[in-house]
Order: structure tokens, then sequence, then C-alpha cells
């Protein structure tokens, strides 16, 4: 393993209030981060797009972008932030948001779901689906072709978007694809990558027990660990992206392989000495743009 430098570089720049571990946090200290981005500037440009506008969506507030001037049906990505179910918005999230859109040539819906400790398990499973639900029962109202829908999340928001695609193979319901990155899909901390990447790299293993504890929930619930789903054929085509140094990489590959194993498409591709949250910091890492491209190259594919 060797860190790459632009992941050094950033360790080095965590401000004092970011390291501080998780499991001290009060609840005002929890509300007062919510308020905070030290690292606003690096989520990419804010890019002028034709339309921007939040909406609720069977009671869940979403922000939909969308890329193209006229009202002919677009793919949609609904897409999942990251934050260990704890932090996170479409706010913070925006400038991805508007990514997302022009690099896919698709309708973004960025969901802003209930925030444990305050909404534990399952609150963040249930505000995805209900969305995913809405934007399949409702296509004409986000301007979408109900034949090209993704679901695309990172982090918690990688474990949302793999609930919401299970969720949707089980109603009946046809996802064009399903992009997770670095996602939590099991809770067991058990993988040998938890081990050697529990602290020193960013996000570690402590302050993952502390969000898991925060969200809640039956570690056996396939709501929470996708990974424990007994049943795994038939579900959207995937593309899992990695980083290297990361406690959640061995889960995301395992979960990739047990997809491959039931018979679903998939492509897994690891980002080498890469740190857990790069994909949503371009301004500090040049992966994030690779990973994106190979994503909605992945995408793009998939919406054809």
């Amino acid at each position: 393993m060797s860190l790459h430098p632009q992941a050094e570089a950033y360790l080095k720049l965590l401000p004092a209030g970011l390291t501080t571990p998780s499991f001290e946090l009060t609840p005002e200290l929890i509300a007062e981060m919510r308020t905070m981005d030290a690292f606003a500037e690096q989520r990419g440009p804010i890019v002028p797009l034709p339309l921007v506008r939040d909406d609720v969506a069977t009671g869940v507030p979403v922000r939909i972008y969308r890329p193209r001037d006229g009202d002919h049906a677009l793919p949609a990505i609904v897409y999942f932030h990251g934050g260990g179910w704890v932090f996170g918005d479409v706010d913070r999230n925006d400038a991805l948001g508007r990514d997302l859109a022009v690099r896919n040539g698709a309708v973004v819906i960025s969901v802003d779901y209930r925030l444990a400790p305050d909404h534990p398990f399952p609150a963040a499973a249930d505000d995805g689906w209900s969305v995913v639900k809405d934007v399949f029962a409702r296509p004409e109202a986000y301007l979408v072709d109900p034949e090209r829908i993704a679901v695309y999340g990172d982090s918690a928001g990688g474990n949302v978007a793999a609930v919401a695609a299970w969720q949707a193979r089980d109603a009946g319901l046809r996802l064009a694809h399903q992009v997770l990155v670095y996602p939590v899909v099991d809770v067991a901390m058990d993988t040998k990558s938890y081990r050697t990447y529990a602290t020193g790299f960013g996000l570690g293993a402590g302050e993952m027990a502390w969000f898991i504890a925060q969200y809640g929930g039956d570690p056996a619930d396939p709501r929470l660990a996708p990974a424990r789903l007994a049943d795994k054929a038939g579900l959207a085509p995937a593309t899992v992206i990695t980083a290297e140094c990361d406690p959640l990489c061995d889960e995301g590959e395992a979960y990739a392989s047990q997809l491959a194993a039931a018979g679903v498409p998939v492509e897994v591709r690891r980002y080498d000495g890469a740190i857990h949250g790069f994909f949503g910091l371009p301004g500090f890492f040049d992966q994030a743009i690779e990973a994106r491209e190979y994503a909605a190259a992945r995408l793009r594919e998939a919406f054809r």
C-alpha cells in the first residue's frame, strides 16, 4: 500500500475539528458540524444549468437538476449523498449534483433523506425507496424516461442506493443501473481493510462504528446491510468504485463479487492510494474526475 501523493497532502490539511473522534460528538456539535463545510471550494464549480429546483417527492425533499433545455424525456439518476447517515445534504453536494447532470446528460434527483441520530434506521432507506418509487410512478413530473432510471450513491449514500436497488427488483421495477461508490454494504467491520486502515487514513474504524451506532438497525437486515440479502439474482447491473486506503474497500469489492456470482453484470474499479471521500473532492483529487468519468461511461452504456 502506498498513499497517493494527493491523499497524503489532503490528510495533512484536515482541520483539527474534523479529526475529533466521532464518538465524542455531542448532539449540539453534530448540529453545528452539519452547517460547516471546510472543503466547500474543493467540491467543484457550481455549473449553471437550465433547471435547478427544489421539490418534494412523497414527503422527501429533493433537488432536481436538468442539463438541457426542453421538455423531452432524459435518463434519470437518483443520487444519494454520503455522510455516515448523520451528515450531508443537497446543499453540500450541490456541485456534485450539477456535475453528474452535465457529465451524464441526465436529470439528477438529489435526495435529502432524513439523518440519524434524529431519524434512525430505517429512515434513510425508507426515504430513498420512496423517491425511487415516485420517479418510476411519475416520470412525466421529472421529465425522465422510465426505461432509463439509475440509482447512484457514495458511502452511506451507496448503502441507500444498494438497498433501493433490491427493493426496486422486488417491486418489479427495472433499474437501468446502480453506481455504488465506496458503499457501506455490511456493518460487521471484520474485513482486512478495516484492520489495515483503521486509523490515520481519514475515515477510521472508530468513526464508522459510531456512524453505524447512530443509524442503528439489525446487522442482519438487508435494509442496513445489503450484502446480507439472501438472493441477489436479478438486481440492476452495477458499477462499484472503491478506494484502496479505505476501511470500506473490501466490503465493496466483496459485494461486487456477490453480485457477479448471482449473475448480475458488474464492474469494480479500485483507485490505488485513494482514501475514503476522494470522489466528492475534485479540487483535491484528480482521481475524483477519473472515477466520475468512468462511472459516466458505464451509465452512458446502460442508458443506451
